[in-house]
């Protein structure tokens, strides 16, 4: 997080001084468009960001379709159908209906039709993923790949591609379109003006739905400020159909009624750790506030003083959103330091099992470092330096690590670390992560272990040496 702490304050500070009155969920907001003689009377638009969360949830769910190689090429095409979009109806793998949580929507395109994950998807530099490549050849490479593995592991070089796929992802398009795009240069007084519609015939203005997509990527659904971070995670899992179906029809509109990735993770962090913060509910607030300063406009141009109060709520949006993501690379962070500490002590069937453990870890912490580093902030020497400390690939079995990749993109392990010194780099981690961030949740903090484990590490160097 780069931004000063004068910046954030006076952020803070324009959203607790707007006037305007707050809605307690998100929509529905009235049609202001000047001469608009449809039959809408509900501006909100965003059902093409959740059709993208659909895609998304499904890709995930196909990445551990492989059968080791034989289904490799099928595999691979459903994978870049979910990726690119497709001209057929594609079925929502996941979240799907099950027992005690029916969904209303089976099929991607009665969400919103023609959409896709790659026309929106982050591709400037990927220095944390190996091949000199950017962000979009980063994800064909991993679905590549991914479609050559057993069931979406891969033991040997230590990839869980359906984890490194999906947080991953949660950065390169919904966080990335959401605070680079839509509450960054939308926001502009002549990029999508609040005094004309969207696009010709369009029942909201250029602000409305501007605002409304960096809404639906952020994955909360309508009523979240009436949940607790508890119930929105519960959501998530599709375990609570009570707290989900807000008109109370007996099913789960995943158009507003679902908790999708951001929002869960937000929820998670609130819920867990050390349990002192507001993520989901402050962001969540801010969205709201400032749909509702556009509302407010009544269809006219933004004054520079409401685009102001309105850059103020993207900036809590915003510090908020990169904190989530952070506070998730941390927890993943102390859970790879913590399994490696279980597997030291096991062998057989039980390590086996604790590696599968271990490699799905490590698949969170690298996906949602990556997505850490599609944002707008430029996160320079952070980034070089967590990109070190985590590496494109965990220490394996045999303690071999990737390093790279040969001409056909194949991975490349020719080296070697010992899990100690791999745990303290785990630790560092946190440490980065904490000081820089600010984190505040902190699950899995083991900080505690650094100073201890540094030290011994030494001992062990300096015994060697002598």
């Amino acid at each position: 997080m780069f931004e000063t702490t004068l910046k954030l304050t006076t952020a803070l500070a324009v959203c607790a001084a707007a006037s305007i009155a707050s809605a307690d969920t998100y929509g529905p907001f009235p049609v202001t468009v000047k001469g608009y003689e449809g039959d809408k009377t509900n501006s909100v638009s965003y059902s093409g960001q959740i059709a993208r969360h659909a895609l998304h949830d499904s890709l995930k769910k196909a990445a551990g379709k492989g059968n080791g190689g034989a289904n490799a090429a099928d595999v691979e095409a459903m994978l870049l159908a979910y990726f690119n979009g497709s001209d057929a109806d594609l079925e929502i793998m996941a979240p799907a209906s099950k027992d005690g949580y029916p969904v209303k929507q089976a099929t991607v395109n009665a969400i919103s039709k023609g959409k896709n994950i790659s026309g929106k998807f982050y591709d400037g530099a990927m220095p944390a993923w190996p091949g000199n490549v950017s962000g979009k050849e980063a994800m064909l490479h991993m679905i590549k790949h991914a479609a050559q593995s057993n069931g979406g592991f891969d033991a040997e070089n230590g990839y869980d591609w359906g984890q490194v796929i999906s947080k991953y992802t949660m950065g390169a398009m919904m966080y990335n379109q959401a605070v680079d795009n839509y509450l960054d240069e939308k926001l502009d007084a002549d990029n999508k003006p609040n005094n004309k519609p969207y696009k010709d015939g369009a029942y909201y203005t250029g602000k409305e739905h501007s605002w409304d997509e960096a809404f639906g990527y952020w994955g909360g659904p309508a009523h979240t400020l009436s949940l607790s971070p508890e119930q929105a995670y519960s959501i998530a899992k599709q375990k609570d159909l009570t707290a989900a179906d807000a008109n109370g029809d007996g099913v789960v509109d995943l158009k507003s009624e679902h908790v999708f990735g951001p929002a869960y993770y937000a929820a998670g962090a609130d819920k867990g750790g050390t349990k002192s913060t507001n993520y989901m509910h402050t962001i969540m607030q801010a969205f709201v506030d400032g749909r509702q300063l556009i509302a407010d406009a009544n269809g006219e141009a933004l004054t520079d003083d409401q685009r102001a109060q309105l850059k103020g709520y993207a900036e809590v949006i915003e510090s908020n959103w990169e904190k989530v993501l952070a506070e998730a690379t941390f927890k993943y962070a102390g859970s790879v330091y913590k399994d490696i500490g279980k597997m030291g002590e096991l062998e057989g069937e039980e390590l086996a099992k604790a590696y599968r453990n271990y490699v799905k870890h490590w698949g969170e912490l690298k996906g949602f470092s990556m997505a850490l580093q599609t944002g707008k902030n430029n996160l320079g020497a952070t980034a070089t330096e967590l990109n070190k400390l985590i590496g494109f690939g965990p220490v394996t079995l045999d303690n071999t690590y990737v390093t790279g990749i040969d001409a056909d993109g194949n991975f490349v392990r020719e080296r070697r670390k010992t899990w100690s010194d791999y745990q303290l780099q785990m630790l560092e981690t946190q440490k980065l992560l904490a000081d820089t961030f600010g984190l505040k949740s902190r699950a899995n903090d083991a900080l505690a272990d650094l100073e201890t484990l540094a030290g011994k590490l030494n001992s062990a160097d300096s015994a060697e040496t002598d």
